[in-house]
């Protein structure tokens, strides 16, 4: 009999039951390690001193069904007090500690919720000035050293779980536009991290890692994961990629990843040590939130000397496809995964009509991780179909074997004199050159063209600046048609990115190109 448990092993109604049931199972295994203070605590650890920070949180008059928002760092604290108000029942609000007065009181306003819970004064914020700044009519409760504790013989029975019972309000990261706040039950949360688990093989007694904010809803879905497969992981505050990779190697973690950007970075610390593997024990870098180039999953499959199982998620449904082990190294490359159980994908054409096969469209889901919409019924409406499908506004096709490539955004399609461009489609080609670390294509406003392309790239580093003749002689020798090939390129230290997982704001690029025209 095989020594390994599969992460499909536990299952559970609620958080808070597979908490119960994994601690009941491995009550002495590692559950969390916070790598900046070398605090581990097992499964029964957690378990115990979560149901205290809820029975003090009971005291203070917190009950089931409040809404409660919360905004903290990567901390071990951070993921027993979502343990403690999953007990509870509570509505939970997570938002990223990286956000600032403006984006803080505007998720307030839309949750309303009874308290606001947030660390104290450090280095770089004060939370609770700002907080009193931004949302002066919400109580504060400081998480500074002191989290409330209780007696939990006190607590009432855990919820039972209902279906549909909202649990947790994850707003998008407004890239394009204002948040929107998706309302997720546990059973939509937990549902990508019971795949994501399958998906990545994960084994009893692998370690894993938390290297993203917590809030972000790839937080909930990996504890999912973890407590369901026995899986530990090392939790970190701020991703710096030394820091990262001598923790990494420190604990042993087999897998890690995050987003594209963080791929990238273990890949820029492997070429400072070519003639040894940087992490030994790592065995998968997996993420999603951003497109991945093709080139960049052979090149750590060769010198990370892992795999890149890449995914395909959003806050509104956490995951949608992912790649796995028995994929094909041209499949992990060119594809984001087939959708995972669960999960229904149709790609649709503009006239809202299915897309003939193997053509591109527009990607629509439904199925069990997806949310059950907005806090706001006019959001809802216009983002979800009749049938309870949600219009993603992604670009995608899928093969016969069902994985899916996404192409691009709506938004990202270039109208170049009459002509459909794929910004993807230059940004992969663009990636593989030697002089680009990271590139992004957009369309910018033109009188004779409508639209021209331009290439905004950073440089790799000890390279010289990529010129606008070696752009052009590089595509044309890649063989792409000449009405694609940009007419316009800037380069730039670096892109700016979103705060959750470093996504290209290329919203922010259009802004300042714009006025070039």
């Amino acid at each position: 009999m095989s020594s390994t448990i599969q992460a499909s092993t536990l299952h559970a109604t609620t958080l808070w039951k597979l908490l119960e049931a994994r601690a009941a199972q491995t009550p002495n295994l590692t559950m969390l390690i916070e790598a900046a203070t070398d605090r581990h605590l097992t499964f029964a650890d957690c378990l115990h001193r979560a149901e205290r920070m809820a029975a003090g949180l009971y005291q203070r008059g917190v009950r089931a069904d409040d809404v409660i928002a919360w905004q903290l760092p990567t901390r071990v604290d951070t993921v027993l007090l979502a343990l403690a108000l999953a007990r509870l029942g509570v509505v939970q609000n997570p938002i990223l500690h990286l956000y600032r007065e403006r984006e803080l009181g505007e998720l307030v306003r839309q949750s309303q919720p009874s308290l606001l819970i947030i660390p104290g004064p450090d280095a770089a914020c004060d939370y609770p000035t700002m907080a009193a700044s931004a949302c002066p009519d919400v109580p504060q409760l400081v998480l500074s050293g002191d989290l409330p504790d209780g007696d939990a013989s006190l607590l009432p029975p855990p919820l039972p779980s209902a279906a549909g019972s909202v649990r947790w309000l994850y707003c998008t990261s407004g890239t394009t536009a204002g948040p929107k706040a998706a309302r997720h039950t546990d059973s939509s949360v937990m549902a990508g991290g019971y795949t994501l688990g399958q998906s990545m093989g994960v084994e009893l007694g692998d370690m894993g890692s938390i290297a993203y904010p917590f809030a972000h809803i790839g937080g909930v879905m990996y504890l999912t994961m973890m407590l369901a497969a026995g899986m530990s992981a090392v939790l970190l505050e701020k991703f710096i990629p030394t820091v990262a990779v001598e923790a990494y190697r420190r604990y042993g973690v087999t897998h890690a990843g995050g987003s594209t950007a963080h791929y990238q970075a273990f890949l820029a610390e492997q070429r400072k040590n070519p003639g040894e593997k940087v992490i030994p024990t790592l065995k998968v870098l997996s993420g999603g939130g951003a497109a991945k180039p093709p080139e960049l999953v052979y090149q750590v499959q060769q010198e990370l000397q892992c795999k890149v199982l890449h995914a395909y998620g959003m806050t509104e449904a956490p995951l949608v496809a992912h790649c796995t082990w028995s994929d094909s190294d041209e499949e992990l490359a060119h594809t984001d995964g087939c959708p995972v159980a669960g999960m229904e994908v149709r790609i649709m054409a503009e006239d809202g009509k299915p897309a003939p096969a193997g053509e591109t469209g527009e990607i629509w889901i439904r199925g069990r991780s997806l949310c059950q919409g907005y806090l706001s019924a006019e959001q809802t409406a216009a983002a979800f179909t009749d049938d309870g499908f949600y219009r993603t506004g992604d670009l995608g096709v899928q093969r016969p074997t069902g994985h899916i490539s996404i192409t691009g955004r709506i938004k990202d399609i270039i109208i170049r004199k009459g002509e459909n461009i794929s910004a993807r489609e230059i940004e992969d080609l663009l990636f593989t050159h030697l002089k680009v670390a990271n590139v992004a294509v957009i369309g910018l406003p033109d009188a004779a063209s409508g639209e021209r392309v331009c290439a905004v790239v950073e440089i790799r580093e000890g390279q010289s600046a990529l010129t606008f003749s070696e752009m052009v002689e590089f595509l044309n020798s890649q063989g792409l048609m000449r009405q694609k090939i940009p007419e316009q390129l800037e380069v730039v230290e670096a892109l700016p990115r979103n705060q959750a997982l470093n996504k290209v704001l290329k919203y922010k690029l259009r802004e300042m190109f714009s006025q070039n025209t």
